[in-house]
């Protein structure tokens, strides 16, 4: 049975639930570490001691993966009970609904420590907020993901929709990057000396208003109306199994893994590779990712043109390698003959492209496997897939915030910097891998409906 075609409108409400849980999963990978491992000139103080586990990880890397771990296991049981829902009001939307009040609820409390200096206390709460967080989270994500699928009918309807999530997730990270700016402002107005209050409130701000945001496609999309899609019959782990016997599949998740770590390292990096390496204000982070967005966003036409007319395959190959070499750049910040403002603008403007087609591509890509696969089995596990790329998302994030949070133990303040740049070269690395094993994938066309 057909449905109607989701309107333009519907299709911005949409996007908008993107950029609401975007907002607060950058606030956590970007502020993360530079709340509680400050580096020396930010006028922060440390929350958490520098510990080594087991002689090899810091206590940061340890708290970043307890949360994450935990997330990884209940991601695929919300998958299944998404899947399998016989809700009225449809399988995705119910879920979304119920998970934003405790996301908001929990991102705030992750930056309200329990004790305001340097003690394991701090990691302990933080273990416990952040997976609070990272199920809240991922029980809106989930779904709302699945939904992709679900309401576009083409190819080129995926790959729209995916255009406008991105256009969602990118503004969120501006959001994030500019938690230093607006605390500048609350310590300018409202007269306030300490630096981390004025962050507190930011993030607390900044939190309140993603959860407005999430509810936008909870409220004004029917999914009954738009989506025609029957709930799965599989159990849990058959579920699963299947999912993964998908040859594409792999080669699909274990790039977008490798992407997701590099990724996570640029996001937690960020305000130290500005304040750092090339000794500018950490404030410049919001106006630096606001130039990134904009010079991306021009190049969205051009990626759907190029996706349509040479594949989706070529343009992903080619991002993953400009990417690579972007990483490398990171290494030489501030040793180069150039001013400093040269170098990062420069680096910024040239990671555009490749962030343009590696947010919008790997979405539509993905919505295709699940299409193809519902056609060819007749069970609709589009959750499934969705919970089972963000699994590896997680774990590629929490890695990447772990081995960055792990090299700053050989260095992260002005003129003692090397861990800092060793970022730089497993970008590289990470990048390669997942250009290496995205050569596997095998494009198709998927069946016509």
């Amino acid at each position: 049975m057909s449905v109607p075609k989701l309107p333009f409108r519907k299709q911005l409400a949409y996007a908008a639930g993107m950029m609401g849980w975007s907002i607060m999963t950058n606030i956590i990978i970007v502020m993360l570490p530079f709340f509680y491992l400050p580096p020396s000139n930010s006028g922060l103080v440390p929350l958490v001691p520098q510990l080594l586990v087991f002689g090899v990880l810091n206590i940061m890397s340890v708290i970043a993966a307890s949360g994450r771990l935990f997330d990884a296991f209940y991601d695929p049981f919300i998958a299944s009970l998404s899947d399998k829902s016989e809700n009225p009001r449809g399988r995705r939307i119910p879920f979304m609904k119920r998970a934003i009040f405790p996301a908001v609820l929990f991102c705030c409390l992750t930056f309200y420590p329990v004790v305001k200096r340097e003690s394991t206390d701090n990691a302990f709460w933080l273990v416990f907020t952040l997976i609070g967080f990272f199920v809240s989270a991922t029980t809106y994500i989930i779904p709302y993901n699945a939904l992709l699928p679900e309401m576009t009918q083409t190819a080129a309807d995926k790959v729209k929709l995916s255009s406008f999530q991105q256009i969602g997730f990118v503004l969120g990270i501006i959001f994030s990057a500019l938690v230093n700016n607006f605390a500048d402002l609350i310590q300018r107005y409202l007269h306030i000396v300490n630096r981390t209050t004025s962050l507190q409130y930011t993030i607390l701000g900044l939190s309140i208003f993603a959860g407005l945001v999430m509810m936008i496609p909870v409220f004004t999309i029917d999914e009954k109306k738009y989506s025609n899609s029957k709930p799965s019959h599989l159990p849990l782990w058959p579920a699963i199994r299947r999912t993964f016997s998908n040859r594409n599949f792999k080669y699909y998740l274990i790039s977008d893994f490798s992407y997701y770590m590099a990724l996570s390292i640029i996001s937690s990096g960020l305000l130290f590779f500005i304040s750092v390496l090339l000794g500018l204000p950490e404030s410049l982070g919001g106006l630096l990712m606001g130039i990134m967005v904009l010079v991306s966003v021009m190049f969205y036409p051009l990626v759907n043109y190029l996706s349509a007319r040479f594949g989706k395959k070529p343009l992903v190959l080619f991002s993953f390698l400009l990417l690579s070499l972007i990483f490398v750049a990171i290494y030489f910040l501030g040793t180069v003959p150039l001013s400093p403002e040269v170098q990062i603008y420069t680096l910024v403007i040239c990671a555009s492209f490749p962030l343009a087609a590696l947010g919008i591509l790997p979405n539509a890509i993905l919505a295709e496997i699940a299409q193809l696969d519902a056609q060819k089995t007749g069970e609709n596990r589009e959750g499934m897939f969705f919970a089972v790329k963000y699994l590896f998302v997680k774990m590629g994030q929490t890695l990447g915030i772990a081995l960055f949070a792990f090299l700053t133990i050989y260095g992260k303040d002005p003129g003692n910097d090397y861990g800092l740049r060793l970022n730089g070269l497993c970008g590289f690395v990470l990048c390669l891998l997942a250009l290496v094993v995205f050569s596997g994938f095998r494009e198709n066309k998927p069946l016509k409906q």
